[in-house]
């Protein structure tokens, strides 16, 4: 979609590649324990290895701010890769990420070994993009792979700034398929093409939100950003989340989706409580209430019962599906029905169901129902920049097809 070079138009074989991975996973006493993103990037690394390249690894982890961090080591990244791939991942714990231990593996390297450094982020300059950084990692390889989509959307000495060293730069097989899926969705879907936005904040979806309404034929919101759209409507809210420095803005939107003969969804009942869950997954008093009737003291958390099916209706005569943000506090399993309710009628359509990463790619896969998406990203900033619209550094930086 985007014409970019990718691991199936190069020939790797004694080569040096160095491949930017995602292996930002998280970490509980030192065991990884959630390992979506290490099997995401197998397929690429397989493929390289299988072609005789002498394969080199990077990733970040977590934010070290630039000083190495033991508990933010890669270490156990190099163990669980070894047991996916069946063969040795050798780990260079250097401080400085290319050091002598790093130089020393990668000199070592007979076609179709593996090599991981340590955290890029030990370095400060990785995230400033600086040149040094940049041509020390340049420095290891003959042809540079990105398949990181979760950082694409920033410009790093491990993503972008090697590009500026290294002839070859390529996309992997997970950057293709983010391409692909997020890209065609959102610039060539297959219609009806309904775009679902939930979560907390407008603020944080303000591009998105203008953008979608210009490519989607239905446009539903949810989640915590909905009461500011109803506040804008002249609807009482209560104690709900609202930004009241957005209201202009929501009105606007309403506006232009009615200009544009778009169908924009909001809520017509919430599910309501006095207070806000604390701990997030105690038990709590609910009742659902129609938009118009929400009492000054309560605060609205999910979407309603007949909001649900409002939404599920929807989504069943769609073609592409985009889903950005849950519909309420899906931690809590009281006020996580709106949530759930979305994702099965998104499970249980024919459409081509894509989830934006982020809380609502959290939510699919806590809910069980991962398996049943066409598609769920593996970058929350990476994927909602992408349906703003806008130019991702990771990918643009990668070489163009002739």
């Amino acid at each position: 979609m985007l014409n970019k070079k990718s691991v199936d138009d190069i020939n790797v074989k004694g080569q040096r590649v160095l491949v930017r991975c995602d292996f930002n996973v998280p970490l509980k006493d030192g065991k990884i324990t959630d390992e979506n993103r290490i099997v995401a990037a197998l397929p690429t690394i397989k493929k390289l290895i299988a072609d005789g390249g002498k394969v080199i690894l990077c990733s970040h982890l977590g934010k070290p701010k630039g000083e190495p961090k033991p508990e933010l080591s890669l270490a156990p990244v190099a163990v669980r890769l070894s047991e996916h791939l069946g063969q040795e991942v050798k780990f260079a714990a250097d401080p400085e990420v290319v050091g002598p231990n790093a130089k020393a593996a990668v000199e070592a390297m007979k076609d179709g070994d593996v090599v991981l450094l340590e955290n890029t982020r030990y370095r400060k300059e990785e995230t400033k993009n600086g040149e040094e950084f940049s041509k020390e990692l340049a420095s290891l390889c003959d042809v540079f792979v990105n398949d990181a989509f979760g950082t694409a959307h920033r410009a790093h000495c491990s993503n972008v700034g090697v590009t500026q060293y290294v002839k070859t730069s390529v996309v992997g097989y997970l950057m293709e398929k983010e391409i692909n899926f997020l890209g065609n969705a959102v610039e060539n879907p297959v219609r009806p093409f309904v775009a679902i936005l939930g979560g907390a904040k407008v603020a944080d979806k303000l591009n998105v939100i203008s953008n979608l309404l210009e490519k989607c034929d239905t446009l539903i919101i949810g989640g915590g950003m909905a009461y500011t759209f109803l506040k804008a409507e002249g609807k009482e809210v209560g104690q709900s989340l609202v930004d009241d420095t957005k209201l202009d803005y929501c009105k606007e939107m309403i506006d232009k989706a009615a200009s544009l003969g778009k169908k924009l969804l909001l809520p017509v009942d919430t599910t309501i409580a006095a207070s806000f869950p604390n701990p997030i997954d105690a038990e709590i008093e609910t009742c659902v209430v129609s938009v118009d009737e929400i009492p000054a003291e309560m605060q609205g958390l999910d979407i309603g019962t007949k909001t649900a099916e409002l939404f599920a209706d929807e989504v069943k005569s769609a073609k592409t599906v985009v889903w950005n943000g849950p519909m309420g506090v899906f931690e809590n399993p009281i006020l996580a029905k709106g949530t759930i309710a979305v994702a099965k009628a998104l499970a249980e359509t024919d459409a081509t169901t894509i989830i934006g990463g982020g809380d609502s790619a959290a939510a699919v896969n806590n809910l069980g129902f991962g398996d049943k998406m066409t598609h769920i990203s593996t970058g929350g900033g990476a994927s909602l920049e992408f349906l703003e619209g806008k130019e991702l550094p990771g990918v643009a930086a990668a070489n163009d097809k002739d």
